[in-house]
């Protein structure tokens, strides 16, 4: 089943059951998932629908720092109940010591100079995207580098 199809199974069993919270941030993915589709003008695989999940990850993180900035605990606390609900359509994220056997290969590869950070983080963005977060990817490679 892919996961746009999975989605919409959701959508319909958080109806039935009255999931309003649920129920409204899958519609949220929904939508976000259309609107890329409809702005790129094609239909979204599942790791682009992952990226689209990986996104409104990020964004509701920046958030929740945001509103705690501003002693907003009740805006915080729904964001984060809307990132529990995204993640479960996120791939099984790495652990910590694959993410830094990862990045240990990446550097053996291109060397440890500060010059090839960008190729480094370019091939573990690729294989790496949706099972871990690359900011904390991108700090292991600047403390390896520097």
């Amino acid at each position: 089943m892919s996961l746009k199809a999975r989605i919409t199974d959701d959508m319909k069993t958080a109806m039935k059951a009255r999931d309003t919270d649920r129920l409204a941030t899958i519609r949220l993915l929904q939508a976000a998932i259309k609107q890329k589709e409809v702005d790129e003008r094609v239909e979204l695989d599942d790791v682009a629908v992952a990226a689209v999940i990986e996104k409104m990850v990020k964004q509701r993180r920046d958030s929740i720092s945001q509103y705690q900035a501003a002693q907003r605990q009740d805006l915080a606390d729904k964001e984060q109940a809307e990132i529990v609900v995204l993640q479960d359509y996120m791939p099984q994220q790495l652990s910590g010591e694959e993410i830094a056997a990862a990045v240990d290969a990446a550097v053996a590869k291109h060397g440890a100079a500060p010059a090839a950070m960008g190729k480094i983080m370019g091939e573990l963005k690729a294989a790496l995207a949706g099972r871990a977060d690359m900011t904390e990817v991108n700090r292991l490679v600047k403390a390896r580098l520097g």
